[in-house]
């Protein structure tokens, strides 16, 4: 019998067809072994490219994880920079200038409470990397200190009067503030650290356990996430802790899909793990291009006028802007930097930070791109 319907032109690809992974041949509409394996490796590898930019960012906050937990527990040990950060500390983005304290909080079944130091600016990130909540002059506690209710994913117990409650959707979280320097020292930020900060269980409030502040300046530290194939297995050590409630299904699926679900072990075979090492590969050239030729004239300050940058284009430090993620500059931020507030992103004269930064100069951007 012979097919005398008359096709569309586009809805159908030719049983041989050249493509940028060589050629690959169907009959009737079904590949051959070769080009069925081509055509998957092609998948894998686009799955864990996507994995790595998007996944970046939960690889920095397991990196902090494990760089704050090489000074003592969670809960009861408060880094502290007391001599200020220096060139021992690996630190996205840090300074030299503010007084960086942090801790790592761990969550169980019950709320955790949190004792906050005045005139600090101070937030907490969950272990997705996403924001829970300021704390300090720009918190609810308005620079004056406080007392946070931190509440556990899906907590549906009774909540007490007389704290400013947070609801998070992981159990780790990153819980880091800054000081200021008076008269040229740290004296002042160091000891109201010291004499006002705690975390403690809300079983615990009538009696605290003291803390354990250690001072981390002058001592080697890492805080920065790997730019090679091992990223996956610092992904993979959020994705076994965390509930899966707070992530994006699709960067889950894109995990999932190259072997990173959540109860299952992370275990490449040899053809998968040459992929991820090529994804890595791909992936760091990628997000280092972006931060610093970005294309979107919505990265710059001024466009067409200078290079000087933000790391919130429109004032959105969700990268959302018409109901859209800036996926692109979320990657490359996670790459450069460390800390997610909307502090960053809005005008807030004489209490917020705001960031312009650059790459590159006039002479050096002048070769351009096409």
């Amino acid at each position: 019998m012979e097919i005398t319907t008359v096709f569309p032109e586009g809805i159908t690809t030719p049983d041989n067809i050249q493509t940028r992974v060589g050629e690959l041949n169907f009959f009737d509409g079904v590949p051959d072994v070769e080009s069925a394996q081509k055509v998957y490796n092609l998948l894998d590898f686009t799955h864990a490219y996507q994995a790595f930019l998007d996944g970046t960012k939960i690889a920095s906050m397991d990196a902090i994880r494990k760089g704050i937990l090489e000074f003592g527990p969670a809960n009861t040990t408060a880094v502290l920079f007391e001599g200020l950060m220096d060139s021992k500390a690996l630190f996205l983005t840090a300074n030299t200038t503010s007084v960086y304290m942090f801790s790592w909080l761990e969550l169980g079944d019950e709320p955790m409470v949190i004792e906050t130091p005045p005139n600090v600016l101070g937030f907490i990130n969950d272990h997705w990397f996403r924001y829970v909540i300021d704390f300090g002059n720009l918190g609810p506690d308005e620079g004056q200190g406080g007392k946070f209710l931190v509440l556990p994913p899906g907590y549906e117990g009774e909540v007490p009067d007389g704290y400013h409650v947070a609801r998070t959707n992981t159990f780790g979280n990153w819980v880091i503030w800054r000081g200021y320097q008076k008269d040229g020292t740290t004296d002042l930020a160091v000891s109201q650290t010291k004499e006002m900060f705690r975390m403690y269980p809300l079983s615990q409030k009538d009696n605290p356990p003291e803390m354990t502040f250690v001072n981390a300046s002058g001592q080697e530290m890492n805080t920065i996430h790997r730019m090679d194939a091992e990223i996956f297995n610092e992904i993979n050590d959020v994705v076994q802790a965390e509930p899966l409630m707070g992530e994006n299904p699709e960067l889950l699926g894109h995990l999932a899909a190259i072997g990173i679900v959540k109860g299952q072990p992370f275990e490449p075979d040899e053809r998968m793990q040459a992929i991820l090492e090529a994804a890595a590969k791909a992936g760091s050239v990628t997000v280092k291009t972006i931060i610093s030729k970005p294309k979107d004239e919505r990265f710059y300050w001024y466009p067409g006028e200078s290079y000087w940058q933000t790391a919130f284009p429109g004032g959105a430090y969700t990268w959302e802007l018409d109901g859209v993620s800036i996926q692109d500059i979320r990657a490359a931020f996670h790459f450069y930097a460390t800390g997610i507030t909307p502090a960053m992103a809005l005008k807030k004269v004489g209490k917020g930070s705001q960031y312009a930064f650059t790459y590159v100069d006039c002479q050096w951007q002048s070769s351009g791109w096409q």
